[in-house]
């Protein structure tokens, strides 16, 4: 059954769930066939997989292992770009042996429909949008069958982070949110009251709020010192520094008496992985740490991708990437000249860094005027030795049809647009659990997909396809 206007209208104001932030309404979720749905699950599968294969790769490369079985490859490079810019205590305690084979509880892939299927822009372990994706659920449940269900997101995101301390039954979990992120302290308060409603003991704080008490993490309930179980961390690691009492959450985890999710492991949230599983060198380590069925999803997934390092090359080499006028660059500046076509690539900054989300480092070079561009390449070489960007090839979003109410309420109307999809996947050991999606539906002049106030954001439902 449709949704009226009126009636989102009201939901959405009596529970805002972002700061300042409007969107467009539409009656109906967004509908994703069976096969979508399977596709997802498969998806959310090889995430995992290649978290797993990636840590593996950084701590070989760290320690100068070899990455093959029969084979010699070394690749102490690879550690040094996904350290490049890091502190050092930082690096160490990422590479500290309490957090092997440790992952984030949450994943969620930006995922774009285009005519050859899905293309993965970005794999995101610190997601927004939970809050707000479970509110919709429930939000939208009357008008067909919920991906996950509408309240798979609470229940599985619960599970997830309890499950990261399975010696007690009700941990305490404090969901951190850094002023940087402030914007989505709403939908995580939302989510947390949610969850105190069930019983459970999760609560919204900022870091401020946080104090240690002996080798323990506390916060003030009614005068009292309330000992914190876990902490859901929803702030970027380049915040670290802005947060006073972060020196305390590291001392508490060597002490075992915390457990911090994500985990504090910047090379676990650089976009540059991306262009390690696609990097020459590294096709054998792939292939021999992925299981064949996630390896091909992954290949199919990922648009080509390349590290955006200046290095100088020796006499006669030339880069592996993109051409120019048919020609092998030998210098990343040679981008310049390349025409508009030669220029569908998307530039960003790999991570660490306050620009690194949210798009706002990307820059689409066949939007650009050559100045816009040649400024992007500039700015990125410029980077280079703190904080290294990566290129990828820009695979176009799909025009698809949804019906939408007009800005100021109405009839609701079929409109075109481009869309982008986030699945979010909750981890339990082995197993990536999809427990539902937020559907950006974007007007088609937008080249690059996000939140906006001219988008739609909706959930999804599943339905099989007409016909």
């Amino acid at each position: 059954m449709p949704l009226d206007h009126a009636f989102l209208q009201s939901a959405l104001a009596e529970t805002p769930l972002f700061e300042d932030k409007t969107w467009r309404l539409a009656p109906e979720a967004w509908p994703l066939t069976p096969a979508q749905v399977e596709d997802l699950r498969e998806i959310g599968a090889a995430c995992l997989e290649y978290h797993r294969a990636l840590e593996t790769l950084y701590l070989r490369s760290v320690a100068g292992k070899n990455l093959l079985r029969n084979k010699s490859l070394l690749a102490p490079w690879v550690a040094e770009y996904l350290d490049r810019g890091k502190p050092e205590a930082l690096v160490a305690h990422a590479r500290h042996p309490q957090n092997r084979g440790v992952f984030p509880a949450v994943l969620r892939p930006d995922l774009l429909l285009t005519e050859d299927g899905w293309a993965l822009t970005e794999l995101d372990s610190v997601p927004g949008g939970i809050g707000l994706t479970a509110f919709l659920n429930r939000l939208y449940a009357p008008t067909g069958d919920l991906l996950g269900g509408g309240e798979a997101m609470v229940k599985n995101f619960h599970d997830a982070v309890a499950g990261l301390r399975p010696e007690l039954r009700n941990p305490l979990i404090a969901i951190v949110v850094s002023d940087e992120a402030a914007t989505y302290r709403p939908e995580m308060g939302w989510l947390a009251e949610q969850l105190q409603r069930q019983g459970k003991r999760v609560f919204l704080l900022t870091p401020d709020e946080v104090f240690p008490l002996g080798t323990s993490l506390c916060f003030d309930v009614e005068g009292n010192p309330e000992k914190i179980d876990i902490i859901y961390r929803f702030f970027e690691l380049f915040d670290l520094e802005r947060i006073p009492t972060a020196h305390f959450f590291f001392e508490s985890w060597e002490a075992g008496e915390v457990v911090i999710t994500p985990p504090m492991r910047p090379f676990q949230e650089e976009k540059l992985g991306l262009a390690l599983f696609h990097h020459h060198l590294l096709q054998d380590y792939w292939a021999e740490s992925l299981g064949a069925k996630s390896r091909d999803r992954l290949k199919a997934l990922i648009p080509a991708s390349w590290v955006f390092d200046p290095a100088p090359l020796p006499p006669g080499a030339t880069l592996v990437g993109p051409t120019v006028g048919g020609r092998a660059l030998t210098d990343w500046r040679g981008l310049a000249e390349a025409s508009k076509k030669e220029r569908e690539l998307i530039l960003k900054i790999s991570g660490f860094h306050e620009t690194a989300w949210g798009a706002r480092s990307v820059a689409y070079g066949a939007d650009c005027s050559r100045e816009e561009w040649q400024g992007a390449l500039d700015l990125a070489l410029e980077d280079a030795p703190t904080n290294l960007h990566i290129l990828q090839s820009y695979r176009k979003p799909i025009r698809a049809s949804h019906g939408l109410f007009p800005a100021g309420g109405g009839v609701a109307a079929l409109e075109s647009g481009r869309l982008r999809l986030c699945p979010y996947y909750f981890v339990r050991g082995d197993k990536a659990l999809l427990s539902g999606a937020l559907a950006t539906f974007c007007p088609p002049d937008k080249k690059i997909i996000h939140g906006m106030q001219d988008a739609a954001l909706l959930p999804c439902v599943v339905r099989a396809a007409a016909g």
